[in-house]
Formats: structure tokens, sequence, C-alpha cells
């Protein structure tokens, strides 16, 4: 363990003392990594330092296919006055300049981060719900950005993906 960890948790310890309802354990970063893979639906939310969370996320991506498929959200603490938070959200992969310019990303981390904006920060769940209805049903249609593709399915742009997302929530939402 490396001695920063050491004081990682036991701020965190300390942290949970103010939510006793969330249940806490510790786990050692190559044995969350080993857990990811072998049992993912055992985590709800993995909290973890900016190295670790970088490690774990790009392990976590491969579960989905790739870090093209991963949202993201830093949430802050709830302001008392206001009842809202200040938040962060973006695609676990980032802004992905290998690529830019090329039309080649997958725009699903981009448009689920932004599913889970309209969720946590606006309140607007059913429209969330639609963004991710949306992207579902193109999936399911056989649609695939190159990081993604699967034998048989359509290799598609990133432009030619969020068209086809858009015209699914629009066929939805009519």
């Amino acid at each position: 363990m490396m001695e920063s960890g050491v004081l990682w948790r036991e701020e965190v310890t300390k942290l949970a003392a103010e939510y006793p309802d969330v249940e806490l354990s510790h786990m050692l970063a190559d044995n969350c990594a080993m857990q990811l893979v072998r049992n993912p639906k055992q985590f709800d939310v993995i909290v973890t330092d900016n190295l670790f969370g970088d490690l774990l996320s790009d392990c976590a991506a491969m579960l989905t296919g790739s870090l093209g498929m991963l949202p993201s959200a830093s949430l802050g603490a709830e302001d008392p006055a206001t009842g809202k938070r200040l938040a962060l959200y973006e695609p676990v992969h980032g802004s992905a300049p290998d690529i830019t310019g090329q039309n080649m990303a997958n725009p699903i981390a981009m448009l689920t981060s932004f599913a889970m904006m309209l969720r946590y920060s606006f309140d607007l769940a059913s429209e969330a719900e639609l963004v991710e209805n949306a992207i579902t049903e193109v999936l399911a249609g056989g649609m695939r950005t190159g990081d993604i593709m699967t034998p048989g399915a359509a290799k598609v742009s990133t432009s030619t993906m969020g068209d086809a997302i858009i015209r699914a929530m629009e066929k939805a939402s009519a």
C-alpha cells in the first residue's frame, strides 16, 4: 500500500461516519481491478484517488467494450443554501486528442454523460431516459463505431452514430 493510501483510508473512514446509511468497505486497487473483471455487479460506487481511479476506470471500460462507452460524473457536495451541487460531467476517455478531427470517436460516453447531467443536476429523469433508451435502440439495431465493432454490425462514424441516436430520440418523443 502506498503511504498516501493510509491518509486516503483515514479520511474516507472519517467521512463515512457522516453517512451511516452508506456501506463502506476498503479494497486494495489491484484486488479491485481483479474484482471488477470477476464480478462487476458487486460494485455500486467506487471512490478512489485520481491515480487508481484512472487505472480502474480503464479496466472497467473493457467490461463495456471500450472507453467510448463510459460516462463520468464528479459530483461536489450539496450547497446548504441552494440544495444544488457543483458537478462536472465528461466521458471517461476525455478529449481523445489522438483521433481529433477523424470522425471516428464513439459519442456514446459523451451522450450518457449528458444524460447523467440531466438526471443528477437538472432533475430531468425522463429526458435522461430518452437519451439512454435511444442509445440502447441504436446499439440493438447493430450500429457500431470502430471501437465497439462486432462481426455483422454496421461500422459508422461519430456523426452517423450521433445522428442515429438523435433520430431515435425524435421518434420516441413524437
